[in-house]
């Protein structure tokens, strides 16, 4: 996945955390849209907002700067950068939001819109996959076999 950040001209002070429908796409859920969501620090959302004065949003007190195809945001539902970026997985110039933390955003927003809705039923079903597949690698083939039939009875 290629993301560049040198359109924004501008050094973070902590590693972005990728959200949204590029994470989906990260986590191989669903193809994003246009946009690429990050969440930032407050030192860096302070800053960025004074590069970018003409672009800045507030939505219900997430504040957020929205230049080029990105959404930089302080906060989503107020859930700032040091909650949301627990468990975070570090691709070189940007985090991506853990899956678990992803599926909490998405079910703090599937009232809005159907399409959170699918996307949290994608993200569960994912967890639940990985999970098994975990499960079912570490025990015997017999069992393996014996879980399998079961599964399509």
């Amino acid at each position: 996945m290629d993301i560049d950040l040198a359109k924004l001209k501008f050094k973070f002070e902590a590693k972005p955390l990728l959200i949204g429908g590029k994470a989906m796409e990260y986590y191989d859920l669903r193809p994003s849209g246009n946009d690429i969501d990050f969440v930032i620090i407050p030192e860096d959302y302070q800053r960025l907002s004074r590069a970018y004065p003409e672009h800045l949003k507030d939505l219900w007190g997430d504040l957020g700067v929205c230049v080029f195809e990105f959404e930089v945001w302080q906060s989503i539902c107020l859930f700032d950068y040091a909650y949301l970026s627990a468990g975070a997985l570090d691709q070189g110039e940007y985090l991506v939001i853990a899956l678990e933390k992803l599926l909490f955003l998405k079910a703090l927003a599937m009232m809005k819109s159907e399409k959170y809705h699918k996307d949290l039923e994608k993200i569960v079903q994912k967890i639940l996959d990985d999970r098994y597949a975990a499960w079912l690698g570490g025990i015997s083939e017999e069992r393996r076999q014996y879980y399998l039939a079961k599964r399509l009875s």
